[in-house]
């Protein structure tokens, strides 16, 4: 669900493209979206393009008991992803051919893949260094 505060950050993903916040009074990379600036305290935040590559933290893959909107997602991969523009966010991985996740692991990199999902503008996220099939 967007809100006023999130819909740029969404239209963005719609676009294929994945953006961060960005502090006009100190600079600093902001994720996810606030209306203050958690480094000095600013207003001024606007939007920035990230490049889109990451360092891996961690993922889980949820089988069972999604919550409510996403039952008929499952499978699918929850990750944190710290982007190296500084800031983490939540983000999914794209299975492999076979469908599952074993190429992953943590630590490893991994690069925003704007390939769009039947409507939802969720940030994917593939190894990187592969082409558009994460098991390429």
């Amino acid at each position: 669900m967007t809100t006023p505060l999130t819909e740029q950050y969404y239209a963005a993903l719609e676009r294929g493209e994945l953006v961060i916040q960005q502090c006009g009074d100190c600079a600093a990379p902001i994720m996810y979206p606030k209306y203050l600036c958690p480094v000095c305290g600013g207003t001024d935040l606007g939007w920035t393009p990230a490049a889109g590559g990451g360092t891996l933290h961690s993922f889980t893959i949820q089988r069972i008991g999604s919550p409510t909107g996403f039952e008929a997602d499952l499978p699918y991969t929850l990750a944190v992803v710290k982007l190296d523009e500084g800031v983490q966010l939540l983000a999914r991985l794209r299975p492999g051919a076979d469908g599952e996740w074993d190429h992953y692991s943590c630590d490893m990199r991994v690069r925003f893949d704007a390939t769009p999902d039947g409507g939802r503008h969720i940030a994917y996220f593939v190894p990187e260094g592969h082409g558009d099939d994460a098991d390429s």
